[in-house]
């Protein structure tokens, strides 16, 4: 298939209507509804255009973008099953693939399968780790049956992103005495309303490119109003100060409660 041309070198720029039609019939309910189907108005559809469109290039910069490592310390370990939401391009999974004895990560951008699927092949890891389809608001695992769920950076209030719906699934997911952890969380109040308490860690961060040229070239489309200063510096490692985002340092969980045994149900 011929790749429609880039318009502009930022991500708000880069894609058009044409760009759509990677989507299927499902995805474009989803993610345009109602709303408008030009990417350059509607941001999140342009960022679900550069996954479908462009995976390699989402890839090279979530590997830039490493998690705090306080925030891996955190996460329950020597669990029997962690399921993942969201997996993208691995930048979670395969700090997971050593925690349980089972990791199923959920994703439903095909692309992103293939390349996570290819990565956890070249790991080291003594789970049986797998792959699958799903979305958040439909995920294709029983009730109470992961020690863990988790999602890192891909949940929002939004419905086509999480929302209600979504928060409902993972913790149907999630066994009594259970973790549902939600990494470097977007709606942080909405979540701390629904119980979540919130964690932070401490210490500047940097977005750790691999070289001065990557970090210029990525920066003009993902942040680009710090693309100047990044070129200017010739930075290799952007502080998140610069970009004008909060680091990968928090998170937001709940334990889900236990059965309450006094009751005739319990």
């Amino acid at each position: 298939m011929r790749q429609p041309e880039r318009r502009g070198p930022d991500l708000r720029h880069r894609y058009t209507v044409a760009d759509t039609d990677v989507l299927s019939d499902e995805e474009v309910g989803r993610f345009i509804g109602d709303g408008s189907a030009d990417p350059q108005i509607n941001v999140p559809l342009a960022w679900e255009l550069l996954y479908r469109r462009e995976p390699g290039l989402y890839d090279r910069l979530a590997q830039a973008e490493r998690l705090h490592p306080a925030v891996i310390d955190w996460l329950p370990t020597g669990v029997d099953r962690i399921v993942e939401v969201g997996a993208g391009t691995g930048r979670l999974t395969l700090e997971l693939v050593g925690r349980a004895r089972e990791l199923v990560a959920i994703e439903p951008v095909e692309p992103f399968r293939k390349i996570l699927e290819r990565k956890l092949s070249r790991a080291e890891h003594g789970c049986s780790a797998s792959v699958i389809y799903g979305f958040f608001d439909e995920l294709p695992v029983a009730d109470a049956s992961a020690d863990v769920v988790v999602v890192c950076s891909a949940f929002t209030s939004a419905p086509a992103h999480g929302g209600d719906a979504g928060l409902a699934e993972m913790e149907r997911v999630c066994r009594p005495g259970g973790y549902v952890v939600i990494v470097w969380p977007l709606s942080a109040g909405w979540l701390a309303a629904r119980g979540y308490s919130h964690v932070s860690f401490p210490g500047e961060m940097f977005v750790e490119f691999s070289s001065a040229d990557e970090a210029a070239e990525l920066t003009e489309i993902f942040y680009p109003a710090a693309a100047a200063e990044v070129r200017r510096n010739r930075w290799r490692r952007v502080p998140f100060r610069a970009l004008g985002t909060e680091p990968p340092r928090d998170l937001a969980y709940k334990v889900m409660p236990e059965a309450d045994r006094s009751s005739p149900n319990g």
